[in-house]
């Protein structure tokens, strides 16, 4: 375990203490993602190709001797509780319906559960598409699982948290959120066929560069924006070309070829965002070639017709997005730039020459700051490993 995860650890223990009066008997947490490539093809059944980064929700937690729950979040500093046989959505303490939807799914697959006191404490910023979401329903899956001697497979965990997002919480997210939480690997990318869930880690060759997310700090939120809509345009998508590729369930089955063949059946807006997603998984595929040769140059490249193609065909960037990209592009050591997680805001993800990333830094705040008049909060990240239990104690 690294200095900063010790740190941690110990200021969440400390927190823990402060507000249950007691000591936790286990830490945990679940980090934060950010999508390399692969912008919206995990709903699509497609590929993509995240890493798990050192930003993370810590979780520490105590059995109870009856059956609740008691939640505590640091960054809101309030307090949520309920009762295990009655799990309901909270409509006033809503950051605590991740937790819950968690641990209901869990039950509901037949886990047997307790009572305890939880504490998350979350260092992944709220809302700008690094998946603070996934990140606490990793963390609180490993503490749970760790607290109540549980034996659950990293896949399992994975889904569970993608159950939880999707029918609790009311988010149709993919799985590769939730799996590049759980399952990623410090000093790699993970590329996952969403699918099969079969996946690789692919080395990311980082001597000489750096994961740069820089945030625009314009929030977003899945439930009330376009997410939803754009899913199901891609499901229309499919309907309309099952005639000319009649094993095709999901986008991810129809080739460039067919596409191209029998695009002009589909309305305007239907085929924007089907091209999107079917040369976007063209992409990853080709991506994960490149990072096996270690050509971060032409994945650079890749990063940057990702996000053109999101931002013109799968119609999901902004004012603030643009900005930004259009900054970083600018800076000479950046090899590639684009937007983060589902867009409509949140961050930026650059990769940046090592010895350029204080100048990419000042220049990108500098710049976003005369356009939009905020001023951007960045992360210098590094591929991380997946949740983990930190500490367990009687």
């Amino acid at each position: 375990m690294d200095d900063r995860l010790i740190t941690r650890a110990r200021n969440t223990r400390a927190r823990f203490q402060q507000v249950f009066s007691n000591p936790p008997q286990v830490v945990a947490y679940g980090p934060g993602r950010v999508d390399l490539l692969g912008s919206h093809t995990d709903y699509n059944e497609g590929f993509v190709l995240p890493v798990a980064i050192d930003l993370e929700v810590m979780a520490a937690g105590r059995k109870r001797k009856d059956r609740r729950i008691r939640i505590w979040s640091h960054n809101f500093g309030k307090l949520s509780a309920f009762i295990l046989d009655n799990i309901e959505s909270d409509t006033k303490a809503k950051w605590s319906n991740y937790a819950r939807g968690v641990i209901k799914c869990m039950l509901d697959a037949g886990y047997e559960l307790g009572g305890a006191d939880v504490l998350l404490d979350g260092a992944v910023p709220i809302g700008s598409g690094l998946s603070s979401s996934a990140a606490v329903e990793m963390a609180v899956a490993m503490l749970l699982q760790s607290l109540f001697d549980l034996e659950i497979a990293d896949t399992e965990l994975a889904l569970v948290g993608q159950k939880a997002e999707n029918q609790f919480v009311g988010i149709n997210t993919g799985i590769m959120d939730q799996f590049a939480s759980r399952l990623g690997k410090s000093g790699h990318a993970v590329f996952l066929d969403c699918r099969s869930l079969e996946f690789e880690l692919v080395p990311m060759p980082m001597e000489h560069v750096r994961i740069v997310v820089a945030d625009t700090m314009k929030r977003r939120g899945l439930v009330d924006s376009e997410y939803n809509l754009r899913r199901g345009q891609c499901e229309q998508a499919v309907e309309a070309l099952k005639p000319y590729a009649r094993e095709a369930r999901a986008l991810r089955d129809i080739t460039p070829e067919q596409f191209e063949e029998n695009r002009n059946i589909l309305p305007k807006a239907l085929r924007k965002r089907a091209e999107h997603v079917i040369y976007e998984n063209e992409r990853v595929l080709k991506a994960r070639e490149l990072l096996r040769i270690g050509d971060l140059d032409g994945f650079g490249n890749l990063m940057n017709a990702s996000h053109d193609s999101s931002r013109d065909l799968y119609e999901v960037s902004c004012i603030e997005l643009e900005a930004m990209v259009g900054a970083a592009r600018r800076v000479p050591g950046v090899l590639g730039s684009r937007m983060a997680g589902a867009g409509f805001g949140g961050c930026t993800v650059s990769l940046v020459e090592k010895d350029m990333v204080e100048e990419f830094q000042r220049l990108v705040s500098a710049e976003y700051y005369e356009k939009t008049g905020v001023k951007p909060i960045f992360y210098v990240c590094t591929a991380a490993d997946g949740a983990s239990v930190l500490e367990v104690r009687s």
